[in-house]
């Protein structure tokens, strides 16, 4: 959505279901671990990502949190994590895989 659609804000509900998230590959369980496959657009885009978009997507991500949780600072460096990522994705894609995510 924000490599499409570039803005700090939500766009309306009914376009948000329009979009393709990402995939369960085991749902949340009684721990609450999940782990979810990154649809091939997000991890595409992100590969293809130079250094200057990036940064704009750090920015809006960072305001974006800051609209949403009032604060002016987060635990984490958003560029430091995107470009992680990023490299990730690349990776996923030049060996023809996919890019995965788990939380608890």
């Amino acid at each position: 959505m924000y490599f499409a659609q570039p803005s700090a804000d939500i766009p309306p509900l009914e376009q948000l279901l329009e979009w393709s998230w990402p995939e369960w590959v085991t749902p949340p369980l009684n721990d609450g671990v999940e782990v979810f496959a990154l649809p091939q657009r997000l991890t595409q885009a992100l590969a293809d990502a130079g250094s200057t978009e990036l940064e704009e997507l750090a920015a809006r991500w960072t305001t974006r949190l800051r609209s949403d949780d009032g604060d002016d600072t987060t635990d984490d460096d958003p560029l430091a994590v995107l470009q992680g990522i990023a490299r990730l994705a690349a990776s996923a894609v030049s060996t023809g895989g996919r890019l995965y995510s788990w939380s608890f």
